[in-house]
């Protein structure tokens, strides 16, 4: 399949984003515990960020923790955040190389300070050479959820117009969304959804208002190029008109 920065007749999305779902139940078809499936999982990551790449995508966002996955058992929640900081340890030299910028989003206060120093030097590490732009823009979103986001937002604004009340009349929703965690990154163009649930699960609720929604039955940890550029295509043959006529 002809790659789609070098196919001129097709829509490339900016954004692309991911809701990287179906983990658990893999594992359970392969009786294996659910961890099992989170491990297979990265696999998939790193083929979603070489189509990313190879496609002309300029962001690629991953949903991979939310803030109501706290609430799974101790130890698959232990497991989750020491493959994250296996991946980053595993990856990041990988990253650096395709000029792939790395950058984590959320509520990070709740995460053990060992990750978050790994989150950090990544971030840090990955940032372009003076001089040159990142090839893409990778974000993992943990311990995240829309709504948290939209409120932690909302008391920012509270916060920043506490001497200055009346000033809140002239906020517009640009304003808002630059104290969002997202702020300076595009909204999504297209979501996708593994699993073949079709719910977007308290995930960027504000960015999403016009993304494409695409919906798949592949489990995370079967995704991979192929899946990936399949989805480009049903982007491409979307018409995208933002409430207006064209």
């Amino acid at each position: 399949m002809e790659e789609f920065k070098e196919n001129k007749q097709v829509k490339v999305p900016t954004h692309v984003s991911i809701i990287m779902d179906g983990n658990g139940r893999w594992a359970k078809l392969r009786g294996k515990e659910r961890v099992f499936g989170h491990s297979n999982g990265v696999e998939s990551v790193r083929a979603s960020v070489e189509a990313a790449v190879e496609n002309g995508v300029r962001y690629l966002s991953l949903f991979a923790f939310s803030e109501e996955n706290w609430g799974r058992p101790a130890d698959e929640v232990n497991t989750l955040m020491g493959l994250m900081l296996k991946a980053i340890a595993d990856e990041v030299d990988s990253l650096k190389k395709q000029r792939v910028r790395f950058r984590v989003l959320g509520d990070l206060s709740r995460l053990e300070p060992s990750l978050v120093k790994a989150i950090h030097d990544a971030e840090v590490y990955t940032v372009p050479d003076s001089g040159e732009d990142p090839v893409l823009d990778l974000i993992i979103f943990l311990s995240y959820s829309g709504k948290w986001d939209i409120l932690q937002a909302a008391k920012k604004l509270a916060f920043d117009y506490m001497s200055d009340p009346a000033g809140l009349e002239k906020v517009d929703a640009s304003e808002f969304a630059s104290r969002l965690v997202t702020a300076g990154i595009p909204d999504p163009d297209l979501i996708i959804r593994t699993s073949g649930e079709s719910r977007i699960s308290n995930y960027l609720l504000w960015q999403a208002a016009y993304s494409e929604l695409l919906f798949v039955d592949t489990l995370w940890p079967d995704f991979r190029k192929e899946d990936f550029r399949s989805a480009l295509e049903e982007y491409s043959k979307r018409d995208r008109r933002y409430g207006k006529v064209k």
